[in-house]
């Protein structure tokens, strides 16, 4: 019962990841976007991971749909972190532009 609740907290983060990929694609600035912020999360989703692992080579979780959503969460937030960037180097062109 207890990896249920983990997988519903998981796909509870993790459901908004999507449309804020696309939201940034399409805006192609960085200006509202809080590098620190993707940071912190992603490192959350890689702890999460390597506790299941930890746990899994101590015979103490088998790997199930929930590392699963761990996963692909940090992949949507992976995404986020390089669509910062790039967004970064738009703005960075559309300003020498305005120069």
């Amino acid at each position: 019962m207890g990896d249920l609740f983990e997988a519903i907290m998981i796909i509870a983060f993790g459901a908004s990841w999507p449309l804020n990929v696309w939201k940034a694609w399409k805006a192609r600035s960085a200006k509202a976007i809080s590098l620190p912020f993707y940071s912190l999360i992603f490192m959350g989703y890689v702890f999460g991971i390597f506790s299941k692992i930890i746990k899994a080579n101590e015979g103490l979780y088998q790997y199930n749909y929930v590392f699963f959503f761990y996963v692909l969460n940090l992949v949507m937030v992976g995404t986020a972190i390089v669509i910062y960037f790039r967004n970064r180097r738009l703005d960075k062109q559309a300003d020498q532009m305005l120069k």
